[in-house]
């Protein structure tokens, strides 16, 4: 746990600002800072409609008395992507813009849903209930 808070806290935020001199060296300051402020408004306007999307989905499962498992999953999905909008830098918010983009958060899903299955059939992923 301490390795995560450290790339977290300290190694994520180091990588961000090289990242942002590198890019800023190569197209220049004023367009770094436009390629940001782009990413941002792009990933917020994508996080509004996908978040209105997913709740609506969701909405339409529950009305058909259906569990919304690939809902719920694709809202953690949206939430976690605009959360890493937030944050400022590039890396983040190319991450965040993954997690939000319906094409690339369905093959997320999909290679994770491969891990967990590897993982139940080799006997790796336990669940414990109290």
């Amino acid at each position: 746990m301490l390795v995560f808070l450290f790339l977290l806290f300290v190694a994520l935020p180091v990588i961000e600002l090289a990242l942002l001199i590198e890019v800023g060296r190569h197209i220049g300051t004023a367009a770094t800072i436009g390629l940001v402020l782009g990413t941002g408004i792009f990933g917020a306007v994508a996080v509004r409609t996908q978040g209105l999307f997913v709740v609506r989905r969701i909405q339409s499962d529950l009305n058909r008395g259906q569990v919304p498992a690939e809902g719920l999953i694709d809202g953690v999905m949206v939430f976690a992507g605009g959360v890493l909008l937030l944050a400022p830098g590039l890396l983040t918010d190319i991450l965040g813009i993954v997690l939000v983009i319906p094409v690339t958060r369905r093959a997320i899903k999909l290679g994770l849903r491969r891990l967990l299955e590897r993982w139940i059939r080799q006997g790796t992923f336990r669940v414990y209930l109290r």
